[in-house]
């Protein structure tokens, strides 16, 4: 599982999937918080939102994914049957120096941007590429965000299996979300190159904010 998730998310899209499944859980927990009863029936029934929570993100997240690879996928190939119908050549070179990689391009001198430019239109001028809805990268791709997701905020659901009274249950379980948001936080800052301790603490302010707004507007 270590392999296969890198494979298919990039390291910001696991850190935002298990971020936006962490706000969706606390928010989640917390608005059934605010009319469950104590015992065992409170207890109860926050489990089953924090789970059903789980589930439910995780198929969002897995069905978004699958439309933005089918999104992407017809993007690409509409752009080389543009570049394949362009008038001329500087016309298909116009075309592949907006949409290819634009930022790399940048950062080249123009005469090697033009060399690169060049060289995709080799690969592609009479490439014939197979129109396909739906891969089987799509479908293991949309199973890792689900995986991602339902394993991340999983933990938030234990202290319902633990703990009888309802109230403190949830309270650990806001706990470990806030824990949880705050390592996701110094995970983001080894990739942004910042600080740990200021982007854990930041991570949780915009979490908690954006619970508080959520619940707030009864969510």
């Amino acid at each position: 599982m270590k392999r296969f998730v890198p494979r298919y998310l990039d390291p910001a899209s696991r850190l935002g999937e298990i971020l936006f499944g962490l706000i969706m859980v606390l928010t989640v927990t917390l608005s059934a918080g605010l009319t469950a009863a104590e015992g065992p029936a409170g207890v109860r029934q926050l489990l089953i939102a924090a789970i059903g929570c789980n589930v439910a993100w995780g198929i969002i997240d897995a069905v978004m994914y699958i439309m933005n690879c089918v999104t992407v996928r017809s993007g690409k190939m509409r752009l080389v049957e543009a570049i394949q119908r362009a008038p001329d050549t500087e016309a298909a070179l116009a075309l592949i120096q907006n949409e290819i990689e634009p930022e790399l391009q940048e950062l080249l001198d123009p005469e090697d941007a033009k060399i690169l430019s060049q060289t995709v239109l080799k690969h592609i001028a009479h490439a014939r590429i197979a129109k396909k809805s739906l891969t089987k990268d799509d479908l293991y791709g949309a199973i890792t965000c689900f995986w991602l997701v339902f394993v991340s905020c999983l933990p938030a659901a234990l202290p319902f299996l633990f703990f009888s009274r309802a109230h403190f249950a949830l309270r650990v379980s806001n706990f470990l979300l806030v824990a949880m948001l705050f390592l996701v936080g110094q995970k983001w800052a080894v990739y942004a190159g910042t600080s740990r301790l200021v982007a854990g603490s930041a991570m949780v302010a915009i979490g908690l904010a954006l619970v508080g707004l959520a619940v707030l507007l009864g969510g």
